[in-house]
């Protein structure tokens, strides 16, 4: 593939570091630039020329840009990528607000170009198998899907709490898993590091479909935990989306003899299987579906249209918790 489609990375934070070493590494397309006030004390932008500016990125000449700048200034950022008629991927949230994401989602929608969001969870190998195994009814009928998001506490997250940057990944690939939209949310969060956002929640939801969904997320671990478990009538996968690992729980087919251990098991263990199958780092594979999707051969990417559902489903989790 020879297309030297010419890329821009906004924001040289963590993200934005990774997706600018992805970019040289991805094939059709080559790192033109970065942009951030801080300058590259990294040297992440490889040899292409660095801004201070995004206006002097853009001027410069881009096909496709990657947003990785605070997510407050993901609409000002955005807006201007969108005047000038580049391709966008935004990383997640894709704005702060509604009605910032909803107002970007129209800019794109209005130029003609092509819109996404880095949520990236859905390019995890786990996930995709996951998703690929319960649309063949391997699970049966889904009842619910549980996540754990845990960790510490990230410095780099100064302008959101826990709810927008990390509770995000579980709202967008719960939805992504079931095919279904957030019916209700009901919440809980708290704050316990003297900042000024939450950085701990607990989210009951429904789903349209009716399945039931949980999900901890918090900046207060001092371990790192990234689970999905989705149980179903036929058993439970887990998927472990740090590891990349997708592990199924079978219902036994075979009665338990033991009548004392069956009472207390309720539904019956039965097999168990880790599988096997290639893992690609997630990232790789997000700038890909970008690409493919500006060259109009895929279209798999996170559209702006859903990362406005995501960040509408976050919002109505802090109205929740801000009720207690």
């Amino acid at each position: 593939m020879s297309l030297d489609l010419r890329v821009g990375v906004f924001g040289l934070g963590q993200m934005g570091r990774n997706h600018a070493r992805v970019v040289t590494e991805t094939e059709g397309v080559i790192l033109a630039g970065v942009a951030d006030p801080l300058g590259d004390s990294t040297g992440a932008a490889r040899g292409a020329p660095v801004y201070q500016e995004p206006a002097e990125l853009i001027a410069a000449g881009i096909d496709m840009a990657i947003v990785a700048t605070p997510t407050g200034d993901h609409l000002k950022v955005g807006l201007a990528l969108a005047a000038a008629g580049v391709h966008a991927l935004v990383e997640k949230p894709l704005a702060d607000t509604v009605a910032g994401a909803i107002e970007l989602r129209d800019a794109f929608d209005e130029a003609g170009v092509i819109g996404c969001v880095g949520h990236i969870e859905r390019y995890n190998p786990a996930l995709q198998q996951l998703k690929r195994r319960l649309e063949d009814g391997q699970a049966g009928e889904i009842f619910q899907i549980a996540t754990r998001r845990i960790g510490p506490f990230p410095a780099r997250i100064k302008d959101v709490g826990v709810v927008k940057d990390l509770a995000t990944h579980d709202l967008d690939l719960t939805a992504w898993i079931a095919g279904s939209p957030y019916a209700s949310v009901s919440a809980h969060t708290a704050s316990k590091t003297g900042r000024e956002h939450e950085d701990l929640v607990a989210v009951t939801g429904l789903l349209e479909d009716g399945t039931v969904t949980n999900h901890l997320v918090n900046w207060l671990s001092p371990t790192k935990e990234r689970m999905v478990m989705v149980t179903g009538t036929h058993g439970a996968f887990v998927a472990d989306t740090l590891s990349g690992d997708l592990t199924w729980f079978a219902n036994a087919d075979v009665p338990t003899e033991w009548s004392a251990l069956s009472v207390l098991r309720g539904v019956a263990e039965g097999d168990m299987i880790r599988y096997a199958y290639p893992k690609p780092e997630p990232l790789r594979v997000e700038h890909e579906a970008f690409r493919d999707a500006v060259i109009g051969t895929r279209s798999d990417i996170v559209t702006m249209r859903e990362g406005v559902r995501v960040v509408d489903v976050a919002e109505q989790v802090l109205r929740s918790a801000a009720k207690d």
